[in-house]
């Protein structure tokens, strides 16, 4: 199984990210979140962060401005980092999927907690 050099690049970024997240920024309104994905462009210009904000079904604003703020550091910390000949624009985006994730995990709690409500009901 082949992998595409964007892939590979996008995998070094997440890990990389993710570290000067925990360790270098001081910025408080960047709190708890997770990268959950980055996608890389053929090219290598662009970068997709997709993200998610730990306990929130949303991004925060407050976070969303964090993280426009900190992009020059963080390109410049993943150019020292990464050694690739040209770093790529980095975009940050909430990652829908885990929202979608919650939604039918309380949907499935709903239904467990009627079934149980009909079971008690029959006894």
């Amino acid at each position: 199984m082949t992998f595409k050099r964007a892939d590979r690049v996008a995998d070094l970024i997440k890990a990389e990210l993710s570290d000067i997240l925990l360790r270098q920024i001081r910025d408080p309104r960047i709190g708890l979140l997770t990268i959950t994905d980055v996608k890389m462009s053929d090219d290598l210009r662009s970068a997709k962060i997709y993200l998610v904000q730990m306990g929130k079904d949303k991004l925060d604003a407050e976070l969303q401005a964090g993280l426009e703020k900190a992009k020059g550091f963080l390109k410049r910390e993943l150019g020292k980092r990464l050694n690739l000949r040209y770093m790529p624009d980095v975009f940050f985006f909430y990652d829908k999927s885990f929202e979608y994730g919650s939604r039918i995990d309380r949907l499935l709690m709903e239904i467990h907690e009627k079934d149980k409500t009909n079971t008690q009901e029959d006894h």
